[in-house]
């Protein structure tokens, strides 16, 4: 490095800083996934029942991500349930930003053009919701690109060997980041890393016998109850309608009304043109251009294969692909300023501006709206040994502390035995099988072919209904509440 670059090696670092304080404002809107507190339900129960489960004693893999789970725990250890959370989400963005730290080095030479890299790829929409949502993704892109980083542009063999071990036991997809990492370094460097075979045995054989020996099984409960419950023989028009549908979670960062966004493929475009014309020279850096390219949509399109329709499971292919256009824009010769602005007010401004909109409207349906249902049955309901039937189990048995039956199977899997027994009616059977307490719905139980049996059995205790949330003492964020409204309205009954 030059003498007149080195004197901006800080920047990086102060980029991190900046960035995660930027970010730290969107914990404010309260925005935090359902499937946060599955995690932190079973992190919880680990500290009250010494069991990995979800309802006492009973011993389940719950959560997808068994060492997001074990940093909870210690996150509940050391804060106490009451105060865990925020220092928990605070940490996550301090990883994921790290994270970014380490790819910019693997992308860029220049700190100046690093520090920009870090803010601009740190407040993208799908970066604000790994850092704050609550899942585990914070801490899975801080070990893939420290994988990267240490691993394959330092070449160190503990990274190659441990790294592969922690990615696998956050998530057992990981396998495709793995596996792209193996292929893509082969055909670069014409040669095996075996130190980091060994590190992805070591990593599958953790994982698989932690799953045989404390569950009893050899992929995690999640995995099986979706693949139990969701459709898998759909028609190809079917199919088209919900790929059109679930469009917006695949690559759409701004998510503008209607199913199908032309502005996404403009975007696409843009990004492979991007990626070419970076990989048109043979530089060192392109080897982890060519990783996080190949990887994004590798990940993509097999979960896509797969009709995993969630928008989580995109997140990270959905910055790596951006990133390169980041990369195109900042190592541009001429007229460099004119083409960073124009990124920033056409496309990273609006991005921001939406994901604020979309945090403060969701997190006004998530946590004031759906977290107020798990605190009336906090109070309402003292022996918590009692059971709700629901979908989904996050925020509602989380702050009820009632046991719960979740309809996919996630937290209770004999549920899932009733839906290959019937799959028409399992959510009946169940309920005349299991008694539950307490059942959740969004719709009227009363009424359809089944109403006399619920009627008979369950009297209707209260409504829930999203309208009544709309309503602020701030004007502004009174608006934003009615303009997206967020939330499902429910119905919440008793046994008799």
């Amino acid at each position: 490095m030059s003498e007149t670059l080195q004197k901006y090696a800080k920047f990086p670092l102060l980029a991190v800083v900046f960035t995660v304080l930027v970010k730290l404002l969107f914990l404010l809107t309260h925005h935090i996934q359902e499937d946060a507190f599955i995690t932190w339900r079973v992190a919880q129960n680990l500290l009250d029942y010494g069991v990995i489960g979800f309802n006492g004693e009973t011993k389940i893999s719950a959560s997808t991500t068994h060492l997001y789970v074990f940093v909870s725990y210690i996150f509940n250890l050391i804060f106490g349930k009451e105060n865990f959370i925020y220092p928990l989400l605070i940490f996550n963005s301090l990883l994921f930003t790290i994270g970014s730290y380490f790819l910019s080095k693997l992308i860029l030479e220049n700190p100046v053009h690093q520090a920009i890299f870090i803010f601009l790829f740190g407040i993208l929409p799908p970066s604000i919701k790994i850092s704050i949502l609550g899942m585990e993704f914070g801490i899975l892109f801080f070990l893939e690109m420290a994988l990267l980083y240490f691993g394959f542009k330092q070449n160190k063999i503990w990274a190659q060997i441990l790294f592969p071990i922690l990615i696998l036991f956050t998530r057992i997809d990981t396998v495709i980041f793995l596996g792209v990492v193996f292929l893509v370094d082969i055909i670069w460097n014409k040669k095996i890393r075996w130190f980091y075979i060994l590190g992805g045995m070591l990593g599958v054989a953790v994982l698989m016998s932690f799953n045989w020996f404390y569950f009893g099984e050899l992929v995690n409960n999640t995995i099986v109850a979706k693949s139990v419950t969701y459709a898998k023989n759909m028609s190809l028009a079917l199919q088209w309608k919900y790929f059109l549908m679930n469009y917006g979670n695949f690559w759409e960062m701004l998510k503008l009304p209607g199913d199908f966004n032309p502005f996404t493929i403009l975007v696409l475009v843009f990004e492979l043109l991007a990626f070419l014309y970076l990989v048109s020279k043979r530089e060192s850096k392109n080897l982890f251009i060519w990783i996080i390219f190949l990887f994004g949509w590798t990940k993509q399109l097999i979960f896509i294969s797969q009709r995993s329709y969630f928008d989580w499971y995109y997140w990270v292919p959905q910055i790596l692909l951006f990133a390169v256009i980041l990369v195109f824009v900042l190592e541009q010769k001429t007229y460099k300023l004119w083409w960073i602005s124009l990124l920033v007010i056409f496309y990273i401004l609006p991005m921001a501006a939406f994901q604020t909109i979309h945090s403060i409207a969701t997190g006004n349906g998530e946590w004031n709206y759906r977290r107020s249902i798990g605190l009336f049955l906090k109070d309402y309901e003292k022996d918590k040994n009692q059971y709700i039937l629901l979908e989904p189990a996050g925020y509602i048995p989380y702050f009820s502390g009632l046991k719960a039956i979740d309809e996919v199977g996630l937290v209770d899997k004999e549920i899932q035995a009733e839906i290959k027994k019937d799959k028409a009616d399992y959510w009946k059977n169940t309920v005349e099988k299991r008694k539950p307490k307490y059942l959740l719905a969004p719709k009227n139980l009363f009424e359809g072919k089944d109403g006399s049996f619920y009627q008979e059995n369950y009297r209707l205790l209260k409504e829930f209904r999203i309208k009544n949330h709309l309503n602020s003492d701030n004007k502004i964020l009174e608006k934003i509440y009615r303009l997206k409204p967020s939330g499902t309205d429910y119905n919440l009954y008793e046994r008799k």
